[in-house]
């Protein structure tokens, strides 16, 4: 069996008790962003055609997040570097209101490659955007950010 590109790309997602504006600005925001996610900072809102900085404070260094298109309320899409520093990967977040004040949040990211070592980072990635929506939901609903020491 051969296993192609496209087959290693992945969707996850959430489901949120909030209306897609507050969901979006969670990501878009770089304060609300930096209250539950990069912890280490982020500079600059996400929108179009915006290159901003996340910093993790569990990983070392900041990566630069280049925002491709920003829809308020619907979607975010931006590349951010690949793990192996050689190209960019793609990342879509959708906000879609599945009810009054429900948003479900997709995250997909793209751009893997069918090797052993892409599939190990396409499988941290699974987790890392699961955990980071898990975490903003936690923020959103109770104000708690319970990322620091989740990692290292």
């Amino acid at each position: 069996m051969t296993i192609a590109a496209d087959d290693m790309d992945f969707t996850v997602f959430l489901i949120f008790d909030h209306p897609p504006l507050d969901v979006f600005d969670a990501v878009a925001d770089p304060t609300k962003l930096s209250a539950h996610f990069t912890m280490g900072g982020a500079s600059g809102d996400m929108q179009d055609g915006a290159t901003v900085s996340w910093e993790f404070a569990d990983f070392p260094g900041a990566f630069d997040v280049h925002v491709i298109e920003a829809v308020p309320s619907e979607r975010i899409i931006f590349d951010w570097p690949h793990p192996s520093g050689k190209g960019a990967n793609r990342v879509t977040f959708t906000f879609a209101e599945i009810s009054p004040g429900r948003t479900q949040v997709e995250v997909t990211e793209t751009g893997w490659q069918p090797t052993p070592a892409d599939l190990q980072s396409a499988y941290g990635n699974v987790m890392g955007w699961s955990y980071m929506l898990a975490t903003m939901r936690t923020w959103l609903d109770h104000g708690i950010a319970s990322r620091p020491g989740m990692f290292r």
